[in-house]
């Protein structure tokens, strides 16, 4: 039996972007193309194959312990991105305002993919999804500055609608307007005793 099956779903990318400096702003800057190495995107800050621990992991680490990087890549979907938009009282919102790294159209239910699954482009390149990215405040004074007044509105809003993150796989090239594959894994959910 194989450890993941292809999934009927299919995404097509609609926005690409990297965040260049996350110290001074979380606000990503949009791109036609993204290369991934194994550290992944090109020029992005939340990069690099290890990363100092964060207050997501304090249970278990002290802060600033360094640990393997999986939240190189955050990932929205157009669907989830339109719902938080709507509880905001907004028409459209952003993804550069909260910081996305890539955003995918046609896939149900994005912020809830079985960790494991796989994302791979035309090219090979594959993207690991590690768990659901939980909302924060982070992308309220973006938000805010562009729409006065929105801004506390996004953590309530994307509770549950805010993507999962991810880590490069193999490494290749995401363009906008390409296709990736869903894999999901076979194994069956957690049920202890």
């Amino acid at each position: 039996m194989a450890a993941f099956e292809l999934s009927p779903w299919q995404g097509r990318i609609s926005w690409l972007g990297v965040v260049p400096d996350r110290e001074a702003a979380l606000e990503s800057q949009a791109r036609a193309q993204m290369p991934l190495s194994y550290a992944g995107p090109e020029g992005e800050a939340h990069g690099g194959v290890t990363r100092p621990s964060c207050s997501r992991v304090m249970m278990m680490y002290p802060r600033y312990t360094e640990i393997r990087n999986t939240r190189q890549v955050t990932i929205l979907s157009v669907e989830e991105l339109d719902r938080i938009a709507k509880t905001m009282g907004l028409e459209h919102l952003d993804p550069a305002l909260v910081g996305a790294t890539l955003v995918v159209e046609g896939i149900p239910d994005l912020s809830h993919l079985p960790p494991s699954s796989r994302l791979q482009a035309e090219d090979g390149a594959t993207l690991v999804v590690d768990v659901e990215n939980l909302p924060c405040v982070l992308p309220a004074r973006p938000i805010e500055t562009r729409h006065p007044g929105h801004g506390k509105a996004f953590k309530p809003a994307a509770v549950g609608l805010r993507g999962v993150i991810a880590w490069v796989e193999r490494e290749g090239c995401l363009h906008l307007g390409g296709s990736l594959r869903l894999f999901t894994p076979t194994q069956r959910a957690w049920h202890p005793g």
